[in-house]
């Protein structure tokens, strides 16, 4: 994972909580031996989280045939969290984040409902 204060940050807190349940916890730092190393690492995260997010867009284009609202609005839940989920490893973006992005709006502007109690 990057040494960012973000991963700094969760790293730490895990650790502490190992810590108060009695166990041990040691922080290491490593680094890539070489810059190729360094870019290949990255390519391979981006090209994981690039797969989940083309995965998200897919099953938003799916919902957003279904006829049932209920099934859609259930399935925008579950895509709005699997968008958290997925975005909370994107170290490096991919375009694909963009186009999941979209689809899961595409999605929630289809399953809005208006004052007057229909969905539009």
């Amino acid at each position: 994972m990057p040494a960012d204060a973000r991963t700094k940050e969760q790293l730490e807190w895990l650790a502490d909580e190992v810590i108060e349940a009695g166990g041990e916890a040691t922080l290491w730092v490593g680094r890539p031996g070489s810059a190729q190393q360094e870019r290949a690492i990255a390519q391979r995260m981006a090209t994981a989280v690039a797969a989940d997010y083309r995965l998200v867009a897919a099953d938003a284009e799916e919902a957003l045939a279904a006829v049932d609202g209920t099934s859609r609005r259930r399935t925008l839940g579950r895509l709005r969290r699997e968008l958290r989920r997925v975005g909370a490893r994107d170290f490096f973006p991919p375009p694909e984040r963009e186009t999941a992005r979209y689809a899961v709006e595409r999605l929630a502007a289809t399953t809005e409902v208006d004052a007057t109690g229909v969905e539009r």
